[in-house]
C-alpha cells in the first residue's frame, strides 16, 4: 500500500513504523476490501510521488479527496482530464486568471501544476464512495501533518496558500522564511468573503522569483 519515492519514504519511514499507522493501514486493508474507496490504492501517495521533497515550491492543502467515481487522482482539488471541473475548483481558476490575466486550460487535471513543484496535499488522503469525511480521525492526519511540519522547517523558501481555517490549522508548522498565504476556501460557500481578489497566485510567483526560483505557470 506504501507505493512512495524514495525521497519522501527515507522522511517518513519512522511514522510507517509507528502503531497508528499499522492501524490505519489495517483499517485501510478492509475498507478496499469490503467498500469502494477513493482514490485508487497506487495513487493514495499521487501527491508526493509527483514531487520530491526537495524540489516542492509551493504547498496547496485540501482536506479529503473528492468522494464521487472517477474523481479522485491523489490530488487536491484535482480531477482527470475527462471528468467536469468541480465547483472548487472553477473558482480557483476564476481568481488565477482575474489575477493574472490568463486564460486556464479546459481541464480539472492539475498534474501540469504537481510537475512544476505544487504539492497538492490532501491531509486525509482516502474516502468511501459518498461518504465526505468517512476516513477522517483515522491516523492520516498525523501522517499529513508530519509532512507540512517537514515542510515547514525546510531551508529553502516556498509558498504554503493555506484556504479555510482548516488548513489555516497548519500554520504554526511553518517557519518564517516561507511564504503563507491565507484566505477562505474556494468553494461557492465562502469565496466571496475574499478568496476572490486574493491574489495569491501573482503573489506566490513573485515571492518565488524574489528567490530566485522559477514562477509556476498556473494556466
Amino acid at each position: 500500500m506504501i507505493q512512495l519515492r524514495r525521497s519522501w519514504f527515507d522522511l517518513l519511514k519512522g511514522e510507517f513504523e509507528q502503531e497508528y499507522f499499522k492501524k490505519l493501514q489495517e483499517f485501510l486493508k478492509v475498507e478496499y476490501a469490503t467498500r469502494e474507496i477513493y482514490p485508487a490504492e497506487a495513487n493514495i501517495f499521487n501527491a508526493l510521488n509527483h514531487v520530491p521533497f526537495d524540489k516542492v515550491k509551493v504547498v496547496i492543502i485540501g482536506q479529503d479527496p473528492y468522494h464521487e467515481p472517477r474523481q479522485a487522482q491523489g490530488l487536491s482539488f484535482s480531477v482527470p482530464d475527462d471528468v467536469q471541473i468541480p465547483p472548487s475548483l472553477v473558482n480557483i481558476m476564476k481568481e488565477i486568471e482575474d489575477d493574472l490575466g490568463i486564460k486556464c486550460l479546459q481541464t480539472g487535471n492539475l498534474e501540469r501544476w504537481a510537475n512544476q513543484g505544487v504539492l497538492l496535499l490532501n491531509t486525509v488522503l482516502t474516502v468511501r464512495r459518498g461518504q465526505a469525511y468517512s476516513h477522517k480521525d483515522k491516523g492520516w492526519e498525523k501522517l499529513t501533518g508530519k509532512i507540512i511540519e517537514l515542510l515547514g522547517k525546510r531551508t529553502e523558501p516556498m509558498v504554503f496558500m493555506l484556504w479555510g481555517s482548516y488548513a489555516q490549522s497548519f500554520a504554526d508548522k511553518i517557519a518564517p522564511q516561507h511564504l503563507v498565504l491565507k484566505a477562505p476556501h474556494p468553494s461557492p460557500l465562502s469565496a466571496y468573503r475574499g478568496f476572490f481578489g486574493c491574489k495569491h497566485f501573482s503573489k506566490c510567483n513573485n515571492f518565488l522569483i524574489h528567490h530566485g526560483q522559477t514562477h509556476i505557470n498556473w494556466q
